[in-house]
């Protein structure tokens, strides 16, 4: 059944952690789409004769490299995932299941009962619990970690949502509009491991600037 999945990877300067990755993923019968900038040639040759299909990223961002690759989805359902190692292929066949069970969607939750994370500094926990306090007061999501972004859902629904938001601000971006779109959907807990190599892309003060703007822009535009 999980040959209907498609792993969805945006992969910039991850040629140490991106062939670990993969090769844990071999154990999981889905297909991979990995999205790489034109400029990352040591990521390109790491992966170049493992079991993926490679994309050269267009437009710079983490939601460019998202939204591109959704747009390349073949299969009925797809699932965002990270090049770092830190998302646990383990947490897959249950998302998996909760879809054919008649949701949409299936958001992860580092900050369930049963979740956690090994990856979370200060500033980016902090920051994740004041963007989801005011996501759900403002647009009423019932998620409790409104900027992870190992979400699986029907690729249909992915693509009518018609994402935008080419940076970090796709994070964001994602869940409010599932909800605009009432799409049914689930938040299930989930334990980030440590990235395998390198450190965080996220600037935490400037990308959180540019999150909290999205968040007024979409309650208030409602788009």
């Amino acid at each position: 059944m999980m040959k209907e999945l498609t792993l969805v990877i945006p992969a910039k300067n991850e040629a140490e952690c991106l062939p670990t990755v993969l090769n844990e993923l071999k154990n999981f019968d889905c297909k991979k789409i990995i999205i790489i900038p034109k400029s990352d040639l040591n990521t390109q040759n790491a992966i170049k004769n493992l079991d993926c299909k490679i994309v050269i990223q267009n437009d710079d961002g983490f939601g460019s490299a998202l939204i591109q690759g959704i747009k390349e989805v073949e299969t009925n359902f797809l699932c965002i995932f990270n090049a770092d190692g830190s998302f646990d292929p383990k947490y897959l066949k249950n998302m998996f299941n909760e879809l054919l069970s008649n949701y949409d969607f299936v958001f992860n939750s580092r900050y369930e009962n049963g979740g956690g994370s090994d990856d979370d500094t200060f500033l980016t926990l902090i920051g994740n619990k004041i963007f989801t306090f005011i996501c759900n007061l403002f647009f009423r999501l019932n998620i409790s970690d409104v900027l992870f972004t190992y979400v699986m859902g029907k690729t249909s629904a992915f693509k009518s949502l018609d994402l935008k938001r080419k940076d970090f601000r796709f994070c964001i971006e994602l869940p409010v509009l599932v909800k605009f779109k009432k799409y049914k959907f689930i938040s299930k807990s989930s334990y980030e491991r440590s990235r395998l190599s390198g450190r965080k892309k996220v600037n935490e003060l400037k990308d959180g600037f540019l999150i909290l703007l999205c968040i007024l822009k979409m309650f208030i535009f409602r788009k």
